[in-house]
């Protein structure tokens, strides 16, 4: 299968993108009101708590063998199932909502008690919360699977956010854009000890002092100021109980052996709803992580005066990265992540992965949606949206990836795990808003047409479309070749040429 980006495909998507947001309405979140499948031109300001848990020992499993082999992954999953269903019984019996679940991370959100005067019992609770977590997650490992209890590290923040939809028909969540959903992922993320880590605006809402900015995720709460805590949120919740509701479930509902079949490319056809564990898929292929950099700064420079702006660039600007990874390479989104979105993408067959081909369509795919960023903010300042100073950050990486939905039935989430994801946000990490870098494996295993586009440094900044294109059919790259014979093949009565919507010199758009 021949995969392309063409500006002609893009220019017409994201403008049909366009005239969906082309009215916003943006209302003030009363209680009880419902967050399922809000609309896509809609938006929620809430006033909440949001807190974000890393589980540090996550990376440690998939490194637990030498090989990345199904040993390896089977022990990850069912690790990550096992404390996916104690933490969903804590937030159930907490009243406490749960946005997301990605592999190591967990993101809730407490909205009770309302009001601006409640921030200081919102703030307390979120910490009873994290507390009653932490204690639960130390008790729920499996000897018998040599899985061990999660460690984790928790990080809290408070304020306004934008709740909008995430997702898709078949898997529509609520998505929080703000500083204080920021903030509690950057807290929790920014270390590797345990403890729970309150940003100043938290400190501050219950009386605790404030420290340096830089000391913000260095500095966890006491067990005395958790124990003040928990005393004044009168959670009533038992960790006993919970931990014994959490063993006699597994018992009723057993998560099952995990067994792995090869998906059959292309990606774009695999059906994650029907996944469970044992009908989980395992190959090799391309994890990618594409991150829009400033996008906090930009909410918050647009939630007072301009929300519907950041509804409009979220919407546009994630559905043409979904569209281009997944109509113009095949690829398979696994889910956004606030305005991340991951995905993966192999070339091969069902009984084969083949490397070179996966890496190079990578290049041009990570080149395609830069392309598509780019236009995107060009037709929304065209459209009067506001874009600031927002660009795209991606890394990817090759090596074998376990993809299957994990959790409660009924409430399962999707999962893909593996050293290459892990890899892949950490090269995306390594980025800033115009640059790309390719994973070290993928550098050791693709050709020698990738290496040389990405240099020994691994990461090279404005790779659009048509560079990459070029850059690879000139060093005799087959992919990048096939592609651009299929972009210039004789149609009826003329040969297209590359003026005429195929591609356009790369401009970077700010």
């Amino acid at each position: 299968m021949t995969n392309n980006w063409k500006f002609s495909r893009a220019k017409d998507a994201i403008d049909a993108r366009i005239k969906e947001v082309e009215t916003v309405t943006v209302v003030n979140y009363t209680r009880d009101t419902s967050l399922d499948s809000i609309p896509t031109n809609k938006a929620y300001l809430m006033d909440a708590v949001h807190l974000y848990i890393d589980i540090l020992n996550l990376e440690g499993m998939l490194n637990s063998t030498a090989t990345e082999g199904e040993t390896c992954h089977k022990r990850t999953l069912r690790f990550l199932n096992l404390h996916y269903r104690a933490v969903h019984r804590v937030l159930a019996e907490a009243d406490v909502r749960r946005v997301d679940f990605h592999n190591q991370r967990l993101h809730a959100v407490v909205a009770k008690p309302y009001g601006d005067e409640s921030e200081a019992a919102r703030v307390v609770r979120a910490v009873a919360v994290a507390k009653m977590i932490t204690d639960v997650v130390a008790e729920t490992g499996d000897d018998d699977e040599n899985i061990p209890d999660a460690k984790i590290r928790v990080g809290i923040d408070s304020g306004k956010a934008l709740v909008v939809n995430n997702g898709r028909s078949g898997n529509r969540e609520p998505l929080f854009l703000g500083r204080p959903a920021n903030m509690a992922a950057k807290i929790a993320s920014n270390g590797t000890k345990t403890g729970i880590y309150l940003s100043n605006k938290a400190r501050k809402a219950i009386g605790l002092k404030e420290v340096g900015e830089d000391d913000v995720a260095s500095t966890a709460l006491t067990a005395a100021e958790i124990e003040e805590c928990e005393n004044s949120a009168k959670l009533d919740l038992s960790k006993d109980a919970l931990v014994a509701d959490w063993r006699e479930d597994n018992k009723k509902n057993p998560i099952g052996s995990f067994v792995f079949t090869r998906a059959t490319p292309p990606l774009k056809n695999l059906d994650i709803g029907t996944l469970t564990p044992g009908n989980s898929r395992r190959m090799e292929t391309i994890s990618f992580y594409a991150d829009v950099d400033n996008f906090t700064a930009y909410v918050d420079a647009h939630i007072d005066a301009r929300p519907e702006d950041v509804v409009r660039c979220l919407h546009v600007i994630r559905s043409e990265l979904d569209r281009v990874l997944s109509s113009d390479f095949s690829g398979r989104r696994i889910r956004f992540i606030g305005d991340c979105i991951h995905g993966h993408l192999v070339e091969g067959t069902a009984q084969q992965t083949y490397a070179e081909d996966s890496i190079s369509s990578a290049a041009l795919c990570a080149g395609g949606l830069r392309s598509s960023f780019e236009l995107a903010l060009e037709r929304l300042q065209d459209n009067g949206v506001d874009t600031d100073e927002l660009g795209l950050a991606i890394g990817f990486e090759f090596g074998p990836t376990a993809i299957t939905r994990l959790g409660m039935q009924g409430k399962r989430v999707r999962c893909s795990t593996g050293r290459a994801v892990v890899g892949s946000e950490g090269e995306q990490k390594r980025c800033d808003g115009s640059e790309t870098a390719i994973g070290q494996a993928a550098y050791d295993a693709g050709p020698s047409s990738v290496r040389k586009l990405f240099g020994s440094a691994r990461k090279k900044a404005n790779l659009a479309y048509d560079v990459v294109l070029e850059s690879l059919s000139a060093d005799d790259d087959k992919v990048a070749k096939a592609e651009r014979a299929a972009l210039y093949a004789p149609t009826s009565p003329a040969i297209v040429k590359a003026s005429e919507n195929v591609f356009r010199p790369h401009v970077a758009v700010r």
